[in-house]
C-alpha cells in the first residue's frame, strides 16, 4: 500500500528548537558577563524597569487595596479597643483623683477642727454627720455618736468655720442636731465691731438667720460678723455665728430686718465637734454675819 505523499512546506523551516535554547543560552551568558565587567547594559535596563513601572503598578493595585483595606478596618479595630482601654482608665484616674481631692479637703478640714478644739480649751467629741433631712423646712441632720458616747441634749455643735447648731434629740448610738438656720432654734448673738447683743432666729426657709427686734437706726452694718455672745451658758463665747447680708429699714416699720448668712454649715464637710459649755461659775454662799446679842434690862451687869 503506498504511503500518503506529504505536502511540501510553504516557508523553509528554521532552526531546531533546542539549536534556539543553545544560542539563546550563550547570547545571556556573554550579556551578562560583558554587563558584569562593562556596565554596558545599565541604561537599558533601567529604561525597560521605567516603562515597565507602570504595569508593575497596576499589577499589584489590586495587593495595595486588599492589604489597605484590611489595614484600615484592622487599625480602626485596634484604635477603638484602645480608644475604650483609654476611656475607662480615663475614668478611674478621674474618680481617684476626685477622691484625693476630698481627702485632701476633709485632712484640711480636720486640721482646722484640730486648731478649734485647741483654742476651745473644753471637752469636744468629733463627730460625723449620717443623715441630712429631706424637708426643706425642717434643718435637723444626724451624726453618729450618742449618749453611749457622753452626747446630752444640749450640747453646741460647731466646725472649723463657726457654730452650726446644738444637739436637740439624743439617742444610744446617734444624735439629732438641730442647725441655727432651722426656725425653731434661737442663739444669742453678739456684732463684733461693737459688741451690740442680741438674739438671732433661723429663718427656716433658706440658709439665713435674720435679727429681730431691732430699732432701724441701730449700728449694724452688711459684713458684720456676728459671734457668740456666752451669756446663754451653751455656746461659748466669740464662736463665728453669721455674717450680715443686708438690712431692710422701713420707713413705716419702727424695727430693722437685717438677714445673715451662717459662717459654718453642714453641706460643706461631714466632721463636726460637740463640745460641752464651760461650766458656770459656782455660786460661793457666804454665811450670814454673826448676830450682835443686845444686853438684856434684866441681865446682871458685870464690872
Amino acid at each position: 500500500m503506498a504511503q500518503p505523499q506529504q505536502p511540501t512546506a510553504f516557508f523553509v523551516r528554521g532552526p531546531s528548537p533546542f539549536a534556539r535554547l543553545i544560542f539563546f543560552f550563550a547570547l545571556s551568558i556573554v550579556l551578562m558577563a560583558v554587563d558584569a565587567r562593562l556596565h554596558y547594559l545599565t541604561e537599558v535596563r533601567q529604561g525597560f524597569a521605567t516603562m515597565l513601572y507602570p504595569l508593575e503598578v497596576v499589577a499589584s493595585s489590586p495587593i495595595r487595596l486588599y492589604r489597605y483595606v484590611t489595614g484600615y478596618f484592622s487599625g480602626q479595630t485596634t484604635l477603638m479597643r484602645e480608644n475604650g482601654q483609654l476611656h475607662l482608665q480615663l475614668t478611674r484616674e478621674s474618680v481617684e483623683l476626685q477622691q484625693l481631692i476630698t481627702t485632701q479637703n476633709e485632712n484640711a478640714h480636720l486640721r482646722s477642727l484640730l486648731e478649734v478644739r485647741q483654742k476651745l480649751h473644753y471637752p469636744t467629741k468629733l463627730a460625723e454627720i449620717t443623715h441630712i433631712g429631706r424637708d426643706p423646712f425642717v434643718h435637723k441632720v444626724d451624726v453618729n455618736i450618742g449618749s453611749q458616747q457622753g452626747v446630752m441634749a444640749g450640747q453646741a455643735v460647731v466646725d472649723g468655720a463657726g457654730v452650726i447648731g446644738q444637739v436637740t434629740r439624743v439617742y444610744p448610738f446617734s444624735s439629732e442636731i438641730t442647725m441655727i438656720t432651722d426656725k425653731s432654734l434661737a442663739i444669742p448673738i453678739q456684732v463684733e465691731r461693737n459688741g451690740l447683743r442680741a438674739i438671732a432666729f433661723g429663718h427656716g426657709r433658706d440658709e439665713t438667720l435674720y435679727v429681730p427686734y431691732l430699732p432701724a437706726n441701730v449700728d449694724i452694718r452688711a459684713g458684720d460678723k456676728l459671734i457668740t455672745s456666752g451669756i446663754d451658758g451653751t455656746y461659748p463665747e466669740n464662736l463665728a455665728i453669721a455674717n450680715v447680708k443686708h438690712i431692710d429699714r422701713d420707713p413705716d416699720s419702727p424695727f430693722a430686718r437685717i438677714v445673715c448668712t451662717p459662717a459654718a454649715g453642714t453641706d460643706r464637710y461631714r466632721q463636726v465637734l460637740i463640745i460641752t459649755a464651760p461650766p458656770a461659775v459656782p455660786q460661793i454662799e457666804t454665811e450670814p454675819p454673826a448676830t450682835i446679842r443686845k444686853p438684856s434690862r434684866h441681865a446682871p451687869r458685870q464690872d
